[in-house]
């Protein structure tokens, strides 16, 4: 047992000396106002090889439902890192005007946006010109139907038939009269 003992603490301090893959940057969950709104996501301007380097710099806010055909002109191709919120989703364009190469990042932490391809030799750090972050609303929570058949509780969708708005002419001669 004695001779494990200088093992395990070697690997302990191996362990520990690995990098967090999230570095300093935010938990997806983390990202709220401090008067508990929400945030779809944000965008920081610096990233490092080293992930504890990364989400730092310069910030971009983005609101539930910022949709950015032109980013300010200080954040186009600006972005190294980001993270998203959860339950939203952020769709990202390599041209302004939301033309070029698109990508979608869902919830989570993205420390190096170069981990992450565009196209077959391009990646998407410094590569973000336009944007949209939607977080779909939260569903509203309705009674749960009760024992028995739930087809009572539920009502039955109205089909109406297309009307016509031109009645067709009958021939002639058929003897079928037409009514009035």
């Amino acid at each position: 047992m004695s001779s494990l003992r200088p093992l395990l603490l070697a690997l302990a301090l191996a362990l520990a000396a690995v990098p967090c893959a999230q570095g300093a940057c935010p938990a997806s969950a983390d990202l709220k106002h401090s008067d508990g709104t929400r945030t779809c996501a944000k965008l920081y301007d610096k990233s490092d090889p080293y992930y504890e380097n990364c989400c730092r710099g310069a910030e971009l806010s983005l609101e539930p439902g910022a949709d950015l055909p032109y980013l300010p002109s200080n954040w186009a191709n600006t972005a190294s890192s980001l993270v998203v919120a959860p339950r939203c989703e952020l769709v990202v364009w390599s041209r302004q005007g939301k033309a070029g190469k698109t990508h979608k990042f869902s919830a989570r932490t993205y420390p190096r946006l170069e981990e992450y391809r565009r196209g077959i030799l391009g990646n998407w750090s410094n590569a973000i010109s336009a944007l949209y972050c939607r977080c779909p609303a939260a569903q509203s929570s309705e009674p749960t139907p009760g024992p028995g058949p739930s087809s009572a509780q539920t009502p039955t969708p109205i089909i109406q038939a297309p009307r016509l708005l031109h009645t067709p002419e009958l021939p002639t001669g058929t003897g079928s009269t037409r009514p009035p």
